[in-house]
This record gives structure tokens, C-alpha cells and sequence, in this order.
């Protein structure tokens, strides 16, 4: 299967501004795009790309006063499977786990797995340590959390998530995260594309979506506390400890955002020779507005 992905945001700079911005594809996925994914922005800037602390590729530039746009769009292979299930997948003991996944058993600013160890020791104790544990984790922030875009807020930790009980999936994986650090499972969040390809129409507006990854068995696994199912098309962008260390956008000054669409769409189209399917030339119909947080 091949995918078309991408995203564009449009801003209105009362002066220039400095940027970081995370819209690349993952390292771990980049042998299966077909050309890179390099940022585009009208009016043309330099776009300086370095590796995070975590590996995500990150691009520095510096957006002119007035009108600014900054997007990708590449087409990526995909298998066309859903995330895998590995129900057997055992927890580690502490003393067992590779020394790189030590910093996610760690509370972070919007997850505060400390605060939150007795509840969730109270509420998911009694589990069988390992995959079922993590599912019973996502079981209950899936039913917890009311969704909607209108409960997005920047600040909101896991703790409040827990407490006031509706966010947008980036809360729905927080409070994951947390309870999941406490339960002594490393856990990172994810931020990236989720497409709708194989789920029932109609589909709403592409945004960027957040998940989280756990580590049992030697490998990391994906869970989605949101969506709390498996999904075809999921490519992820960044990981890190918590939404503070992967923001899509980070401006050094003002941002007003006037204009934000994300695609992650099934490239159906064949060639003339009927071989491999080809981009459309045309940009893509713009969507309506979406927050970045969902």
C-alpha cells in the first residue's frame, strides 16, 4: 500500500520568528518513503535539519514577517496491515530493562506517573503484569476521558486529564503514559499520522494524532488509549517523554496560526502502465480547521 501524507500550516508573523518545527517522518520509517519528506515553506527559507536527543529530525529556520507557510507532502510505503498484537509480550523486571528505556519509567512535565502511582496501583494491581496490564490501562483512560476538540488545552497534565476526566488524544495519552511509568512499564509518546484508511465513513478532518509505545518483550509496542483499537496507516514523527519534547511547532515569539490541514490518504490512482500509482498533481482540497493537539 502506498500512502499520501503530509500537512500544512499558514501564519500571519507581525515579525520574524524563529522556528523549530518536527514534521519530518520518523528516522525509522524513512526507508519507506519514497523521496524525503524535506519541509517546504512559501516564502522560500533556509531549513537547517538536526537529530534530537531522541533521534527525531527537527528543522530550524527563521519565518519572515507576513504571510508563512511550512509543510510536507511525500508518499510512503505502508504494509496495509493494522498495528500488531502481541498479547504474550512479557514485562521486564526493572533490573532486566536495556539501559535506554530507564528514562521512560521517569515522571515528566505532563506526566506525573509519581503522583498517580498509588491510583494506579488501586485500579490496575490486580492485572496480569505485561500486555494485559497495558490494555487494561488503555481500556480504562478510553472509557475515563470524554473526547473533544473543544477541551484542547496546552497545559493540561495527566493529573488533570485523571481528574477532570475529557481532553484531546494527547490527555487520553498522557494519563496512559503516566499510569503505565507507575505500573513500572516504559512507556514514550508518540506524535504522527493516523489515517482512516479501513474505518467507517465519514471520516472527520486529518490532524496529527498522539499514541504511546511500550516496551515488553525486548521490542516497543503500539497502544492508542484513544482510539483503543488497532489502526492501518500509522507512521510516527517523534517520540519523546511527553508532548513537551515533540511539538510539531515551536515558535520563539508569536504564532498566529490562520490555516492547518493533515492528510494521510490511500494513493488509489495507477500510472499509464499500470504499474505503480502516482501523486496527483494538484494540491489537495483543503480541509477544514483542526487543532494540533488531537
Amino acid at each position: 500500500m502506498r500512502i499520501r501524507l503530509g500537512c500544512e500550516m499558514r501564519y500571519a508573523f507581525p515579525y520574524p520568528v524563529p522556528m523549530v518545527v518536527m514534521l519530518n517522518v520518523h528516522p525509522s520509517r524513512a526507508a519507506d518513503l519514497e523521496a524525503p519528506d524535506t519541509p517546504r515553506t512559501d516564502p522560500p527559507v533556509p531549513v537547517e535539519i538536526y537529530r534530537d536527543g531522541f533521534g527525531n529530525l527537527c528543522g530550524r529556520l527563521t519565518a519572515p514577517a507576513g504571510n508563512f507557510t511550512i509543510g510536507t507532502d511525500a508518499a510512503i510505503r505502508d504494509s496495509g496491515m493494522p498495528d500488531p498484537v502481541h498479547p504474550d509480550a512479557a514485562q521486564h523486571a526493572i533490573e532486566e530493562l536495556p539501559a535506554e528505556t530507564i528514562v521512560f519509567l521517569l515522571p515528566s512535565r505532563y506526566c506525573e506517573s509519581d503522583l498517580l502511582a498509588d491510583e494506579a496501583w488501586r485500579l490496575f494491581g490486580h492485572t496480569e503484569p505485561g500486555w494485559a496490564r497495558v490494555q487494561a490501562v488503555c481500556d480504562f483512560v478510553h472509557a475515563h476521558i470524554a473526547f473533544g476538540y473543544e477541551f484542547a488545552h496546552r497545559d493540561r497534565t495527566a493529573m488533570d486529564a485523571y481528574a477532570g476526566g475529557r481532553g484531546v488524544c494527547r490527555d487520553f495519552t498522557h494519563l496512559a503514559v503516566a499510569f503505565c511509568r507507575a505500573l513500572n512499564v516504559p512507556t514514550r509518546y508518540c506524535t504522527g499520522y493516523i489515517s482512516f484508511i479501513g474505518e467507517p465513513e465519514p471520516h472527520p478532518a486529518g490532524d496529527f494524532a498522539a499514541w504511546m509505545e511500550v516496551y515488553l518483550g525486548g521490542a516497543w509496542h503500539v497502544f492508542d488509549p484513544r482510539n483503543n483499537s488497532p489502526r492501518i496507516g500509522r507512521v510516527m514523527v517523534a517520540y519523546g517523554r511527553d508532548a513537551a519534547d515533540v511539538p510539531l511547532t515551536h515558535t520563539f515569539g508569536p504564532n498566529p496560526l490562520v490555516g492547518f490541514r493533515v492528510w494521510a490518504d490511500r494513493i488509489a490512482s495507477l500510472d499509464a502502465s499500470g504499474d505503480a500509482p502516482v501523486l496527483p498533481e494538484e494540491p489537495l482540497p483543503p480541509q477544514s480547521m483542526a487543532t494540533r493537539t488531537g
